[in-house]
């Protein structure tokens, strides 16, 4: 049985890998970490496990875990590693941002593999530690990876992706509180989102020179999901695109290429990401959807934690939507 901590455990992506890994049968979560609610119940912040747990959080880490997940603020994950000298048979897997960049992936001697496996199965299979994909990151890559395998990312790249208010984090701001974000609509971050060095990274490890991403992020008034759309020059037909991505996808449990057009309530709850391609003239359009907080953060987490483990990649990860 694998032991499992997580530092940070009362904010969304917190909740979540308590959920998936109360019920996952190859863990048990040893402790989870909160400076702010130490001594409280875990239903405290995450009513929906009452009865199906009784662990409280604490401000003690147990240093020799089998996995530890760090469910930080960007740019506290470095300072809590520095703090915290786990074990060098523990496996660390990050949320944050703070080593998905090549330039930041070997802090102090640790080399932390980037955590997308649709790209990088191998690779985690053999890591120590993970460095958790962004959940924008997530679904533009996935739309886009097959056409950089082809080199067929040669124009400039469209996108426009819509996320709900989960993915600005448990504490309430000004754009995420219900009285604003209802019935409402804005854009954010145009054309700089921090998610944009870990895609161009991606995309360039399998072509050379890809095309300039324009990239729209903006807020939904709704709480999970991420939907996603890019466009872009594309010389070939549909079926020959079809062709590449299910290719690229064929061995992947948890990303489907559609033949009818998604919707976001397909994914939700769920740790799949579902693309569906179309053809206008030259420009071929590709959606994806994901659900920001699982295949988006800790379902994909979770993923790669029984990769990394040798267990089923789907252990524990067999979620389902409801479309209604």
């Amino acid at each position: 049985m694998i032991k499992a901590g997580i530092i940070g455990g009362s904010g969304y992506t917190g909740g979540e890998l308590i959920r998936i890994l109360l019920n996952h049968p190859g863990v048990e979560i040893d402790f989870v970490y909160s400076t702010t609610r130490a001594g409280k119940p875990i239903t405290s912040a995450h009513p929906d496990v009452l009865g199906t747990t009784e662990l409280n959080f604490t401000d003690k880490v147990n240093l020799h875990v089998d996995v530890v997940f760090l469910c930080l603020g960007h740019g506290n994950s470095t300072s809590f590693l520095k703090e915290h000298l786990f074990s060098t048979d523990t496996k660390i897997i990050d949320l944050s941002n703070d080593f998905r960049l090549r330039a930041d992936a070997n802090p102090d001697g640790k080399a932390f593999v980037y955590g997308l496996p649709e790209l990088n199965r191998n690779q985690i299979e053999d890591a120590q530690n993970i460095a958790n994909p962004g959940c924008f990151a997530t679904a533009i890559q996935l739309a886009l990876l097959p056409l950089a395998k082809a080199q067929k990312l040669n124009g400039t790249v469209h996108i426009n992706a819509v996320t709900g208010s989960t993915g600005a984090g448990v504490k309430p701001m000004a754009t995420t509180h219900f009285s604003w974000r209802n019935n409402n609509a804005s854009w954010y971050k145009p054309f700089t989102h921090q998610h944009l060095g870990e895609i161009n990274e991606s995309l360039q490890s399998l072509q050379n020179n890809t095309g300039t991403l324009l990239f729209l992020p903006n807020r939904g008034d709704f709480s999970r999901g991420i939907f996603a759309t890019c466009y872009t020059d594309f010389s070939g037909s549909l079926e020959e695109a079809k062709i590449l991505y299910q290719n690229f996808y064929r061995d992947a449990l948890f990303t489907q290429v559609a033949e009818e057009p998604i919707h976001l309530k397909q994914v939700v709850n769920t740790n799949q990401c579902h693309v569906h391609l179309h053809k206008h003239e030259n420009v071929l359009l590709i959606t994806s959807a994901i659900d920001n907080l699982l295949k988006g953060a800790s379902g994909q987490a979770v993923q790669n934690m029984n990769l990394i483990f040798g267990l089923e990649e789907d252990l524990g990860l067999n979620l389902k939507a409801g479309v209604y």
